[in-house]
């Protein structure tokens, strides 16, 4: 009933993440490379791992405890070494890669690279990316002693990163012994995959280059065999859960940021089009859920959906929500009309259905699958869309040479949209100006809702970029989140990338400000296109751009898509400050109002 499937012809053919496709085990026990002894090393062991998983490319920054497993990494000929400016962004660029290719994977050094990385790990971790976080650590004969080392605190005690750690990842393993490295590397790498979560890997600075007996033959295998569903508990799910929407007048599906982790899109898909209910996505799931699937009726994000979905969607008798995160950010400072009553919320590991009983032991992917052959369709809801519906307006022209507004901005960016471009949206109003944008079938899209990390895009747009060359990625990042990780573009350079960056300029935090405003939202201005011809330095292909009109905007992106198209082309967007979606100020006041809640009574 099940087959072995080899990682090195396994490529993922979405970003579905993890590796292991579903229902197969998958043998993992890949070291027929011809382990020469010379080179059966620690280092080797654990470069051929990361190609055997479908990892290509690596994150990273030198330090003294790490250089040796770098020696051994750029030996590894399928293995590209990217080297990035700063922990912090290598975590970002991990995480971007994940999301595009299913798993991701960075190397720093220990304490002061392991600190600094963290925040992009804990952010992997509350998006479900498997990252592959790797640490030089200190020689093997400092364990246990009382020695105190550099890159610390001054305690002797090594342990502070490890724990650190073990909040923000599903697994953690110190490498400082030969005899079970094998062991503990392959339990930190398939529990990354299994979990879709990120793992810490420590890696003594002494024993990444020396030839060992485990790594000069065949270990033992072992399997990552694919999770199963109770058939039972299954069965019993189905059965309620249709008994409940075939009695309902007008069910709708929601589509949740889970449906990634659970590889359920697929799943979702045809549950939409089998049982003909409305569909909508929440905002974290922008990219999950297909926006051509023919009863898609947008976001739905309480007081700031998509034009008449929300009416669609809290009206309705009765809706599944699958794999859903209900935040204070998700739903609007907790203003969503819904009704547990009503609801059947569909986790990656189980089912509860109305104020009923929860169904464990069911996988989201099983769940949806069978439910759509027991579904009657009902299009009720659709059809009442379409009654209510009324086209979207398009922005109003400006005058010659007129300010350019932040609606017209992405009326541009939107007729720039193919199957060949993603969309990386970062922290802040373009949350809400690039949730309108329409996606083609194929078009990429990424932002990190959950977490929220002003900074993220940068980095995100670097590893999103590395992992997809055949696509161009559409960066929209602010000025505030820019001056936080701006260095990479550096490494974007570098790389010969040909992402399009749209800094929008608006002198500071704009989504902060429309939740509390102070003085600390305002920024230093940059000569941002000036710093960014200053880090291209005349080395390697980079086009810069300052646009503050519409005529200006149409001519860059006619460049950036023409005579630039082989270029990395970073564009700022001179607008006002306070030229805002309407999302966000409608968004901003009811999470102020969530954030200033008194205390309750004691």
């Amino acid at each position: 009933m099940e087959s072995s499937v080899d990682l090195n012809s396994q490529w993922p053919e979405s970003n579905d993440l993890g590796c292991p496709p579903c229902n197969k085990t998958v043998n993992c026990a890949l070291q027929g490379s011809g382990n020469a002894v010379g080179s059966a090393t620690l280092g080797r062991h654990l470069a051929r791992r990361l190609v055997q998983v479908g990892v290509r490319d690596v994150f990273s920054v030198p330090g003294d405890f790490n250089l040796t497993l770098l020696d051994h990494l750029i030996a590894e000929p399928e293995l590209n070494l990217v080297g990035c400016c700063n922990e912090l962004n290598a975590g970002y660029a991990a995480d971007g890669y994940a999301r595009s290719r299913g798993v991701g994977a960075c190397v720093v050094t220990f304490t002061v690279g392991g600190l600094s990385v963290i925040n992009a790990i804990a952010g992997a971790y509350s998006e479900n990316l498997p990252i592959i976080c790797i640490v030089g650590g200190p020689n093997s004969n400092d364990y246990g002693t009382n020695r105190i080392l550099h890159h610390t605190t001054g305690l002797s005690d090594f342990s502070q990163e490890y724990r650190c750690f073990q909040t923000v990842t599903c697994a953690q393993v110190i490498v400082n012994n030969l005899d079970d490295a094998n062991e503990l590397i392959d339990h930190a790498i398939s529990t990354a995959l299994i979990e879709s979560k990120p793992v810490y890997i420590s890696i003594s600075c002494n024993l990444s280059a020396i030839p060992y007996h485990t790594f000069s033959h065949e270990p033992v295998p072992f399997c990552l065999t694919s999770r199963l569903s109770n058939p039972r508990s299954l069965e019993a799910a189905v059965d309620t859960a249709a008994e409940f929407l075939n009695a309902a007048v007008k069910p709708v599906l929601v589509g949740g940021p889970k449906l990634r982790a659970a590889k359920a899109k697929d799943a979702f898909g045809e549950l939409a089009n089998a049982s003909g209910y409305a569909v909508a996505a929440m905002p974290s799931a922008k990219g999950q859920v297909l926006e051509t699937l023919p009863h898609y009726i947008g976001t739905y994000w309480g007081a700031v959906s998509t034009a008449f979905c929300a009416e669609i969607v809290e009206s309705a008798d009765a809706y599944i929500f699958a794999g859903p995160i209900f935040n204070d950010y998700s739903s609007v400072g907790y203003s969503l009309l819904l009704k547990k009553e009503k609801a059947i919320i569909v986790q990656p590991n189980r089912v509860t259905v109305t104020n009923g009983p929860t169904f464990g032991c069911v996988l989201m992917k099983d769940f949806l699958e069978a439910l759509a052959k027991k579904l009657k369709r009902n299009a009720t809801a659709f059809e009442n869309y379409q009654r209510i519906f009324v086209p979207h307006g398009v922005p109003l022209k400006g005058a010659p040479n007129e300010a350019l507004r932040v609606n017209v901005l992405f009326k541009h960016i939107q007729a720039m949209l193919s199957n060949d471009t993603a969309v990386i949206a970062e922290t802040g109003d373009s949350w809400f100006n690039c949730q309108k944008l329409k996606l083609p079938e194929k078009c990429g899209y990424e932002f990190q809702m959950q977490y929220g990390s002003i900074g993220w895009s940068v980095g995100a747009t670097l590893g999103y970029a590395q992992a997809t060359p055949d696509k161009r990625v559409i960066a929209c990042i602010g000025d505030g989140s820019f001056q936080v990780t701006a260095q990479d573009v550096s490494t974007m350079i570098r790389y010969g990338q040909k992402s399009i960056v749209f800094l929008i300029n608006n002198g500071g935090y704009t989504i902060e400000v429309e939740i509390h405003d102070g003085p600390y939202n305002v920024i230093k201005n940059w000569n941002y296109t000036g710093l960014v011809d200053a880090i291209h330095n005349g080395q390697g292909k980079c086009w810069t751009a300052k646009v503050k009109t519409e005529e200006e905007v149409i001519e860059a992106i006619q460049t950036a898509q023409g005579p630039k198209k082989d270029c990395l082309c970073f564009i700022e967007v001179i607008v006002h400050k306070d030229d805002t979606s309407k999302e966000l100020l409608e968004w901003g006041s009811r999470v102020a109002a969530a954030n200033g809640r008194p205390p309750n009574p004691q």
